[in-house]
């Protein structure tokens, strides 16, 4: 018998991993474990995870998934045609903010979000913030949203191997870290003065995160670059910062943020978007178009304010899991059954 929902894990196959793909890894493997009878995974071959599978999704995929009701859809795309989509869109920052992506990808999304959000039984969303945003950007009705908050794995703790990770990436130096793409939304440029009022104490920022080929890069990034960072190191990587820098323009989430505070590091990020939803009043805030300002949120969170903040971050971060975004994502694709 054929599983009610296909899982569309095109991004869950992609080898380099960012927010969108950790949820697409997270739920492909969560939601059938949850529920075996129900879902189904449909994963395309490892070159038509990225550009090259825009075929597979459109049309391979909703015949493959023919006997499905519907086809869950981790990655803010899914196959236009179809009316059996449960569609995760992150953001809609392509929309807002044309002038950060490439002139091709900005005018795909343009074209695609709205009708996919229109025609899809459902829109899952992972912040209020960005609940507002689809509605008013995309027409759709906030009812018709659902939010789920993403969660944080556990092997990002303050257990985690600090040293063994140090060595093998060759840090040597105490440092800020910053776990972003390398693009102008992350708006990295205005660490510079921090940079500068860290180094005076010996500490260094660090940055982890490669760019995107369809996003605007970011031309100067202050301290040391170290290119994308294999998943294995990531929970060592915070487990050794002082603490870590947010200071994007536009976050629909902000995952680094939580992933930061399960390990035990605090974290000072921007004033906007969706981070202070996401990181309540286990964060300091600072404006991300006030260097100076950010600067001094980082030298209190990594020197007298840091045994608060991180007190205060692991509290924070035990609330998500994402053993709960697969629930509260099977309950909203229940429902859609449940009408069926």
């Amino acid at each position: 018998m054929t599983a009610p929902v296909a899982i569309d894990a095109r991004a869950a196959a992609r080898r380099h991993i960012g927010g969108v793909e950790r949820v697409a890894r997270e739920m492909a493997a969560r939601l059938p474990a949850l529920r075996p009878d129900r879902y189904r995974v449909m994963r395309p071959p490892g070159p038509l995870s990225h550009k090259a599978g825009h075929a597979w999704e459109q049309l391979v995929l909703p015949l493959a998934a023919q006997g499905a009701e519907l086809i869950y859809c981790p990655a803010n795309l899914g196959p236009l045609l179809s009316r059996r989509a449960v569609v995760v869109i992150h953001d809609v920052a392509a929309l807002r903010h044309p002038s950060w992506y490439g002139r091709v990808y900005s005018s795909y999304q343009r074209a695609v979000l709205p009708r996919l959000a229109q025609h899809a039984r459902r829109v899952l969303t992972v912040s209020e913030f960005s609940r507002r945003e689809i509605s008013a950007c995309l027409g759709v009705p906030a009812g018709r949203i659902a939010v789920v908050p993403n969660g944080v794995d556990g092997r990002f703790s303050p257990l985690a191997d600090a040293e063994r990770t140090a060595r093998a990436l060759g840090v040597t130096r105490p440092y800020v870290l910053v776990v972003a793409t390398r693009i102008a939304r992350k708006n990295l440029g205005a660490l510079a003065e921090a940079a500068r009022r860290l180094a005076a104490d010996g500490i260094e920022i660090v940055t982890a995160g490669a760019g995107r080929p369809y996003m605007r890069s970011e031309d100067a990034v202050p301290g040391r670059a170290l290119g994308y960072v294999p998943d294995e190191h990531l929970p060592g990587l915070y487990a050794g910062a002082r603490a870590l820098a947010m200071p994007s323009l536009y976050e629909a989430f902000g995952l680094p943020c939580l992933e930061a505070m399960a390990s035990g590091t605090p974290v000072v990020a921007a004033d906007r978007a969706a981070l202070p939803e996401t990181c309540g009043d286990a964060a300091l805030y600072a404006d991300p178009d006030d260097p100076d300002a950010f600067a001094a949120a980082l030298l209190r969170a990594a020197g007298p304010d840091r045994e608060r903040l991180a007190a205060a971050g692991r509290e924070r971060a035990a609330r998500f899991s994402w053993e709960r975004a697969a629930m509260l994502t099977d309950a909203a694709i229940g429902e859609l059954l449940g009408e069926a």
